[in-house]
């Protein structure tokens, strides 16, 4: 279980075998199709990690500012930067940073398109495109919904702008099978292909739940070998989850065991503050070695250390009684969890530590009440 360690919980442990296992699949998914898989920062963004990702991957994509600069800083590869809307008193930076500026609109295209030349002559432009098409399972994490503020319609399209791009970008999936990409292919080739013919790239974006176990890889390399032949285009694929799913856990402690109803444990961690799509989503995190509720001999309600009544994990059941000191382990907790991290009741940041091949592990950063002071004023 890899826990005798002398970590303080709360901390996620990111296990580098596991992580290099998913960065194979991807480079298998480039060299056999002979797309460019970029990292997608919102998803992953453990820097520590970096020089392994970036062996295998071709660079970042960013959504902003902030992102641009880390992938500059630490990845040093193709930087491709997104947002739906750019600020003015950052603009500039952003594309001193960038190899690939993706507008949202076509106001924002035309806005800065010559201030972004002007800073690097050599980036190059592209724009988002909502294809209208998305089967997200929740409206939450859907791009392609009504009233869409993500990329531009058909409707909304104006050719004129054609003759500034060198590509096109679409996002409308979610950790998704294959099948839903070639859905979304359909719509976005008959609505946008007559444009193609001048283009660089197309961007098939994120949500591409490749290193799933029961993910469609051959498909996905005959799809895009298949459109890069049709439309003679470099494709992309911006990934966040698909690197950093099932690499790692979190590790909690719990604190107090109480009764109201139900046994309820009282964990050192926090689903609102560690791990936000647990509620968000809502899904149901596994925890190592237990049931659901009822299917074991103790059933305990796991809820977390802030004031947030709804600050629950979930109802889970164990061959054994919990006590205090105990450890609670949520797996898969790599992917959107401590980039999503928030200090709300200045609850203590989980530690971020990473687990070596040679199973040594590496506590990589360690935080304090400086974290939380320093987010406030």
């Amino acid at each position: 279980m890899h826990l005798k360690n002398n970590l303080q919980t709360p901390y996620y442990i990111c296990e580098e075998e596991l992580l290099e296992k998913n960065l194979e699949i991807l480079k298998y998914v480039q060299v056999q199709s002979g797309a460019k898989i970029i990292l997608a920062l919102k998803g992953f963004a453990m820097w520590s990690t970096f020089p392994l990702v970036s062996s295998y991957l071709q660079g970042c994509t960013a959504s902003g500012l902030h992102e641009a600069r880390l992938a500059r800083e630490q990845f040093n590869k193709e930087v491709h930067t997104y947002s739906p809307a750019f600020k003015e008193d950052e603009i500039k930076e952003i594309a001193s940073l960038s190899d690939h500026i993706v507008f949202n609109s076509i106001n924002q295209l035309l806005r800065y398109k010559n201030i972004v030349k002007e800073v690097n002559p050599d980036i190059e432009i592209s724009l988002r495109i909502n294809p209208e098409v998305s089967s997200s399972p929740k409206d939450i994490y859907n791009p392609c919904g009504i009233y869409s503020r993500l990329g531009v319609t058909l409707k909304n399209f104006d050719t004129d702008i054609l003759e500034h791009l060198d590509g096109l970008n679409f996002h409308a999936l979610c950790e998704q099978n294959v099948d839903a990409l070639e859905e979304v292919l359909l719509s976005f080739e008959k609505n946008f292909s007559l444009y193609f013919k001048n283009l660089k790239y197309i961007n098939f974006g994120g949500g591409h739940h490749i290193t799933k176990k029961d993910y469609d890889v051959e498909k996905l390399i005959r799809i895009i070998k298949a459109f890069k032949q049709k439309y003679n285009v470099e494709v992309y694929l911006e990934p966040g989850e698909a690197v950093g799913w099932e690499t790692g856990y979190l590790v909690s402690s719990v604190l107090d065991v109480l009764e109201n109803g139900m046994n309820i444990a009282i964990l050192d961690t926090s689903a609102e503050a560690h791990m936000p799509d647990t509620l968000a989503m809502p899904y149901r995190a596994d925890v190592r070695g237990s049931g659901l509720a009822g299917e074991k001999k103790y059933t305990y309600r796991l809820g977390g250390n802030t004031c947030l009544a709804g600050d629950i994990m979930g109802d889970y059941s164990f061959d054994m009684p919990l006590k205090l000191g105990d450890k609670i382990i949520f797996e898969d907790q790599i992917h959107y969890t401590f980039v999503k991290n928030t200090t709300f009741n200045g609850i203590k940041l989980p530690s971020l530590a990473l687990l070596k091949k040679d199973s040594t592990i590496q506590l990589i950063k360690e935080f304090g009440y400086k974290d939380y002071k320093n987010r406030l004023s």
